[in-house]
């Protein structure tokens, strides 16, 4: 089963197994991680699941689409090239340690 590392602000990691299909944002959510709202339910209306995706993983996450470009223009925190909803990230096994921040704001 693919993990997600989800850092916080202070550098705290929390690595999580994620099935194959669910989205970060869900992952984060039903495993307590602090900072990951989700306030929508991934139902892309609200960006309260905003994180930086690694560099090392941008390419393979992709980019966002415009529904999702235009939220994260919405988000608290700064955005950056890695700036992705976590809803609208789906595991797969190729992202098998997909790190993420979650920015200072949202933690």
């Amino acid at each position: 089963m693919p993990k997600v590392v989800y850092v916080r602000p202070d550098g705290t990691q929390r690595a999580v197994d994620v099935a194959v299909g669910q989205s970060v944002m869900r992952a984060a959510v039903t495993n307590g991680v602090p900072g990951i709202v989700g306030e929508c339910g991934g139902n892309l209306s609200c960006a309260t699941c905003h994180v930086w995706v690694r560099d090392e993983f941008v390419a393979a996450v992709g980019e966002p689409r415009d529904l999702e470009d235009d939220l994260l223009d919405l988000a608290v925190d700064e955005r950056r090239a890695g700036s992705r909803l976590g809803c609208q990230i789906a595991m797969t096994e190729d992202l098998d340690g997909l790190t993420v921040d979650i920015p200072p704001q949202e933690a």
